[in-house]
């Protein structure tokens, strides 16, 4: 059955159903729950963010080379691989509040410690236990958040993970220069004998305890509770804040699409379709064609682009303000349009919004003149570069950077949800780990412009794979996905 025949067929299913769903006056309630939640993707970004206003003095106080410096950084992407290939077994195992508890406290002691490291492989270690803390949020908070929302708002609610770290991210960048501009460089002294970097890194402490207390008071998620054999909680929690009337009906048809009794391991991910499950394959291809497009080539290499265009090095960081404030207001678009269009429409206008974008910049850097960080752009290649660059985050923004998050949240059946959701995340880590590391070698060695056409054939490739395997999952309770194949 076509993807359009199933939404529509599932419209009509869900139109009878939403005399069982009460709507505005629970909508403020599971906001502000969803909200709650995303403080982790908040931290997620910041995170993520935070050490690029540290990274010179860094480098400075502890005289590394640029290898060991590039690895202090990127080892935060393996320790995200790490926190979410764990975090799908532990929700199922302590549920999804202590998760993000843990999630919390890893935070603040990364954060902590890395303020307070004497040496390289000290940070190393710390920057490694942010990368856990990362990983978990990424794999909660999406999946947490699909549970508890009412599948009428569960695409722009999910959206809010995505809103949350690119505020994360602006956060960050501002938190810098803030501290910056207070010591008069990253490496002076601030308070209590500390550099300005070492309070980058500390003031991440601050929304950690927030996020903890936060997840102590939040409900939790129904499916975990009836798992658990507590369904008068999860009756509680599916009328309080997902308004279900019907709670017993439900909760009889959440306790099905578990298919058993018994705690998922990842054996059950096991399928037909070269050793694993058809949708899981799917989740894993959306979650690294994300990465393969390049937006975060765009975010941690964006100075060569801007110096290549004509800005000075000294204006890098308000042009990074600049496109994580498009960042921003973009995922707005996608929290708009996605419980309205589908997730496949946006996905798609995304891929072709993106094409055009890189393809754009791949053509200019084509042009350009020079090698290494001395490259420079003749003519008017310059400003369809940073036209090119800005218009793929736009797109990016408004599309796959939520959307993904979306659709990984909502699309594994009940049982699985939270081990292939873990997976399919780390994915995303390990893609985005390969992009940050083989960007630089590239650019220097072959040409910027290779790596921006590679990314050009992934986003068409994106178009392609949406098109023709992803399943559209608007309007579908997530009871639905007991058997999901490909379109």
């Amino acid at each position: 059955m076509s993807t359009e025949r199933a939404g529509r067929s599932n419209m009509d299913k869900n139109d009878a159903g939403a005399a069982q769903t009460e709507s505005p006056k629970h909508l403020a309630r599971v906001i502000g729950i969803s909200v709650a939640a995303a403080v982790g993707g908040l931290l997620f970004g910041f995170d993520t963010a935070v050490i690029n206003g540290a990274v010179d003095s860094i480098q400075a106080d502890f005289d590394l080379s640029p290898s060991v410096l590039g690895f202090t950084v990127a080892i935060t992407l393996l320790g995200c691989a790490i926190g979410a290939w764990f975090a799908g077994g532990l929700a199922d195992r302590w549920g999804r509040k202590k998760v993000m508890v843990a999630a919390a406290i890893l935070f603040a002691v990364n954060s902590a410690g890395s303020g307070y490291a004497f040496s390289e492989w000290d940070l190393m270690a710390w920057r490694l236990v942010g990368g856990l803390a990362i990983g978990t949020a990424s794999v909660i908070v999406p999946g947490y958040i699909a549970e508890i929302a009412p599948t009428k708002w569960r695409g722009g609610l999910a959206s809010i993970q995505q809103l949350a770290i690119t505020v994360g991210i602006f956060a960050a960048l501002l938190s810098d220069a803030s501290l910056a501009n207070a010591a008069g460089s990253a490496g002076a002294e601030l308070w209590w004998g500390l550099a300005a970097w070492r309070w980058m890194l500390l003031v991440g402490v601050a929304p950690a305890v927030i996020y903890g207390i936060l997840a102590l008071v939040i409900p939790e998620s129904p499916q975990f509770l009836i798992r658990a054999g507590r369904d008068a909680e999860a009756a509680g929690v599916l009328s309080r804040v997902s308004g279900v009337r019907d709670t017993d009906t439900r909760i009889t048809q959440i306790r099905q699409s578990f298919q058993r009794e018994d705690r998922a391991s990842y054996r059950d991910l096991r399928g037909n379709a070269l050793g694993l499950q058809p949708i899981l394959w799917i989740g894993m291809a959306i979650a690294a064609l994300q990465q393969l497009v390049g937006i975060n080539a765009i975010f941690y290499y964006s100075t060569t682009l801007w110096k290549s265009v004509g800005f000075s090095e000294s204006d890098s960081f308000t042009t990074s303000v600049i496109t994580s404030v498009i960042n921003v207001s973009m995922t707005f678009v996608a929290i708009f349009f996605v419980d309205r269009i589908g997730r496949r429409r946006l996905l798609l206008i995304g891929s072709v919004g993106m094409t055009v974008g890189l393809l754009a910049a791949t053509l200019s850097f084509f042009q350009a003149e020079g090698t290494g960080d001395d490259i420079t752009l003749p003519g008017a290649w310059g400003p369809v570069a940073l036209v090119g660059a800005n218009l793929f985050v736009i797109f990016f923004a408004a599309t796959w950077g939520p959307v993904m998050w979306v659709t990984l949240g909502e699309m594994f059946p009940n049982r699985i949800r939270s081990i292939a959701l873990g997976v399919a995340t780390m994915v995303n880590w390990i893609f985005n780990f390969i992009v940050t590391l083989t960007f630089p070698w590239v650019s220097e060695n072959l040409g910027l412009w290779v790596m921006y056409a590679a990314f050009t054939v992934f986003a068409v490739l994106s178009f392609i794979f949406v098109r023709t395997r992803l399943p559209e999952f608007m309007n579908k309770d997530l009871e639905d996905n007991t058997e999901l194949r490909p379109v």
